[in-house]
C-alpha cells in the first residue's frame, strides 16, 4: 500500500536550509515511501526507522544520516506528514 507524503510549511523551511545530501536522501524516503509503501521503508535498514517516546508519541524518527533526523507524523490512512528535519542533539539531558 503507497502512501501519500506531504511537508509541513516549517519543513520546507529547514530543507531550503539544508545540505544538499541531506535534500536527496529525505527526497528518496519520499519517493520509497510513496513507491513502495510504509512498511516496505520502514524495514530497509538504511533509513533506520523508529517509533518515538515522550512528547513525541505518536511520531516516528528516520536517520538520514549520523545526524540528521526526520520526524514524520501518520495522520490519516494513507497520508504522512514530515514533522521536522532536523539535526540530532547527543547532548544529555
Amino acid at each position: 500500500m503507497t502512501h501519500t507524503v506531504t511537508f509541513s510549511k516549517f519543513v520546507s523551511k529547514q530543507l531550503r536550509k539544508c545540505p544538499v545530501a541531506i535534500q536527496s536522501k529525505v527526497s528518496a524516503w519520499v519517493l520509497a515511501v510513496e513507491t513502495s509503501g510504509l512498511e516496505s521503508t520502514r524495514q530497509r535498514p538504511s533509513f533506520h526507522d523508529e517509533p518515538l517516546q515522550g512528547q513525541r508519541a505518536g511520531q516516528r524518527s528516520v536517520r538520514l544520516n549520523r545526524q540528521w533526523r526526520l520526524i514524520y507524523e501518520e495522520k490519516t490512512g494513507k497520508l504522512l506528514e514530515i514533522q521536522e528535519v532536523t539535526p540530532h542533539d547527543y547532548r544529555t539531558r
